[in-house]
């Protein structure tokens, strides 16, 4: 199973229930490209059909997923929400990208004035953790479990 990229705890996603056969523990290991982690206010059971939204980004930023993991925290549970097609990687990979240099930006204005302009910002953010998004780190990432 691919890499699971972490969307901002402070920028809103929504989890909601697709009408689709959840898929086996084995399937989804074998069919995920990798996915997107977030936070979930419930608990989700392993291979059940999901869109994930990112409301901030407009309504056309929905990606249709299963989930790989779910882990019990002290508020809430984390989720792995796995993609199985490459066009939905993409689009998700493009929208967390957006979400990081929202949530980096806030960073930076809760350390004060700052003097940059939001594309000022997100140059700086892209100079620096671009490459975590890159289709390269993406195939390095699923050609993990081969190489063990």
């Amino acid at each position: 199973m691919g890499r699971f990229l972490p969307h901002p705890d402070d920028i809103p996603v929504e989890i909601t229930l697709r009408k689709q056969p959840a898929l086996s523990r084995q399937k989804l290991h074998s069919i995920s490209l990798g996915g997107v982690s977030c936070n979930s206010d419930r608990g989700w059971r392993r291979g059940t059909a999901v869109d994930m939204c990112m409301p901030t980004l407009g309504e056309n930023a929905r990606y249709p997923g299963y989930i790989a993991w779910c882990e019990k925290h002290l508020e809430g549970y984390r989720i792995g929400v796995a993609l199985t097609d490459e066009q939905t990687l993409f689009g998700a990979r493009m929208g967390e990208q957006v979400c990081q240099i929202e949530h980096y930006s806030r960073l930076q204005l809760q350390q004060g004035p700052y003097p940059q302009t939001m594309e000022d910002l997100a140059l700086e953010w892209v100079t620096h953790h671009a490459a975590e998004f890159s289709q390269a780190t993406l195939d390095h990432a699923l050609a993990q479990p081969a190489l063990d």
